[in-house]
């Protein structure tokens, strides 16, 4: 029997709110990716620990006070790969559900079996949200053919997260090993935030080549929001840091990407950005809690 997600988040005890954590490895030691796509992330990002069960990512995000959101992503269409079982990944946050917010993944390719699937995730396992990774499933998020897909999340009523930007995901592999970075465009999301204005979206990372565009739609639309994982915060576009003190302060969103960069790491970056002190404890924990409707508890 399935175990549904109960959240224990004291939002007064956490001093900020990670947005971005990847299961990489279930208990059984199953990868989420195939190898080659695996070990080509973890030289492109130089990480350290690679594969911490949700109860070590746990422990790190308790010791530092801090809550996170946990998921893995569903391409088992384009990569010929079996996902990572979200039934375990939300059995194990609910055992760590005073720092641990699990979201569902779905591949949109498997069509009305993916809408299923979603609304079993929400209505059984009581899932927070949604991950998507376009390229890393091979899909075209404007499509018209998805769009049922979105109506169904809309209704739903939960963040959805989308990867935009560049690929750790098969960089320096021939051909980028077949992963095609159009569908990460963050103008693709445009047209759902559009037609769906009710979806809340989440264009995960800073969305480099095409950070104004993504600004732009950050600044539009009210349902977008941008977190600000997979990059070092010294790293950032300056147009990004540039708004995050003003336009984009309700917008932002913490978030590292984790395993990949640690929180330590991430938030001694971000300290050295001149962002305003009210701006950041918005995009530290304030901006994610009214999101994630934690402010409601």
């Amino acid at each position: 029997m399935s175990v549904r997600y109960e959240s224990a988040v004291d939002v007064s005890a956490i001093v900020a709110l990670d947005t971005h954590v990847h299961l990489e490895c279930d208990s059984h030691g199953h990868l989420a990716m195939p190898d080659s796509f695996f070990e080509a992330s973890a030289k492109y990002f130089k990480a350290e620990e690679r594969t911490p069960t949700l109860d070590r990512i746990a422990g790190i995000y308790r010791e530092r006070k801090m809550a996170a959101v946990v998921f893995t992503v569903d391409a088992r269409t384009a990569l010929k790969h079996d996902p990572n079982s979200v039934d375990e990944l939300v059995a194990d946050a609910q055992r760590n559900n005073d720092v641990i917010i699990p979201f569902g993944t779905v591949d949109p390719l498997m069509g009305a079996e993916a809408i299923s699937e979603a609304r079993r995730q929400h209505e059984e396992l009581g899932v927070r949200g949604f991950k998507f990774h376009a390229s890393l499933q091979a899909f075209d998020p404007s499509a018209a053919e998805h769009y049922p897909l979105w109506e169904a999340l809309q209704e739903i009523g939960l963040p959805c997260v989308f990867h935009t930007g560049q690929n750790g995901m098969g960089a320096g592999l021939p051909g980028g090993g077949g992963i095609k970075l159009k569908y990460s465009n963050p103008l693709l999301l445009d047209d759902v935030a559009a037609d769906f204005p009710n979806l809340p979206i989440i264009m995960a990372h800073p969305s480099v080549p095409w950070q104004e565009e993504a600004n732009s739609i950050a600044t539009h639309k009210a349902n977008v929001y941008i977190d600000l994982s997979g990059w070092s915060p010294k790293y950032f576009p300056e147009s990004l840091v540039k708004l995050a003190s003003n336009v984009l302060s309700n917008k932002l969103l913490f978030g590292t990407d984790f395993p990949l960069i640690t929180p330590d790491k991430w938030l001694d970056a971000f300290a050295a950005l001149p962002i305003k002190d009210e701006a950041r404890a918005k995009i530290l924990k304030d901006n994610a809690v009214r999101l994630l409707g934690l402010d409601a508890k």
